[in-house]
């Protein structure tokens, strides 16, 4: 995804969020508050974790009034503590009021997304192995679920469909097998304008014989391996393609796979059931 991309991506995100959240109006502060009164109020950690999405809210608040003012006290990728204060926002507080869902929702997705990885990433920093996102994410806030896993430490695998051929089971067994597939790919791929990296899972050690013995990826995902298979794996491919593991790895057995030499472990959980960081914006 490019930054072009990235940008408008972020910006029809956020129009469309508030769209869904304010509707013909917010009707409890039209009713309660008066329309040019101003205020102030602070967003405050009620739980420890990695902090991500600062940036973002930023743009929530400016998106929603241009003239609220906010100081931030934290930056993306901190370490924060139950109390700490994140930021302060003032002016309008009609305009405070319909940015905060949005802000606290987006902030405490992304900080909880960039506290599991940032846990992980540090028990394999003396690995030389990386953890990966997936395309598992929720539908419209990949952009963002994947740049907190980058905050966390960890790394993006492909955006989505376009950005690499990864060639996976059904796609073998729908095209008849292992070398059609890699041939279709390395034909189509041929075609390309912008040339994309293809990858191929394979699920057990004669698969992956196949795959060398073919030489047309350019990475091999080895699927639902025990980290013993798995390191029989690691050797027989013998540093000749770049390696990644997916499938039954968690947090607790990470450091485990990474220790069969493996480059990359793929993790879906990353984004897909990750617990939100508990946080809250207060007068």
């Amino acid at each position: 995804m490019t930054e072009h991309d990235r940008e408008q991506h972020l910006e029809e995100f956020i129009k469309s969020s508030l769209a869904e959240d304010i509707g013909e109006g917010d009707h409890t502060t039209l009713a309660t508050i008066p329309i040019n009164k101003k205020g102030k109020a602070t967003l405050i950690m009620k739980e420890a974790g990695v902090l991500a999405g600062v940036d973002i809210a930023l743009r929530v608040f400016h998106t929603v009034d241009e003239q609220l003012e906010v100081k931030t006290f934290r930056k993306d990728g901190d370490i924060v503590q139950v109390g700490d204060q994140v930021l302060e926002v003032s002016g309008n507080i009609h305009g405070i009021l319909k940015a905060e869902r949005l802000v606290l929702n987006i902030m405490q997705r992304m900080s909880g997304i960039a506290t599991v990885t940032h846990r992980i990433s540090s028990q394999l920093s003396d690995t030389g192995t990386q953890v990966l996102d997936t395309r598992k994410t929720t539908p419209g806030m990949r952009v963002l679920e994947k740049q907190a896993v980058k905050i966390g430490g960890g790394e993006n695998h492909r955006f989505g469909l376009y950005d690499m051929i990864l060639i996976k089971d059904n796609h073998i067994d729908f095209c008849g097998g292992i070398k059609q597939a890699l041939d279709a790919a390395i034909n189509y791929r041929s075609k390309l304008a912008n040339p994309i990296q293809i990858e191929i899972e394979v699920r057990n050690l004669k698969e992956l014989q196949e795959v060398i013995d073919h030489g047309g990826p350019d990475r091999i995902l080895l699927d639902n391996f025990d980290s013993l298979l798995l390191k029989d794996a690691v050797k027989l491919v013998d540093g000749r393609f770049i390696t990644e593991a997916s499938g039954g790895i968690t947090e607790s057995n990470a450091r485990e796979y990474a220790l069969t030499g493996v480059n990359f472990i793929s993790m879906g959980a990353l984004t897909h059931s990750v617990k939100s960081l508990d946080m809250s914006l207060k007068a």
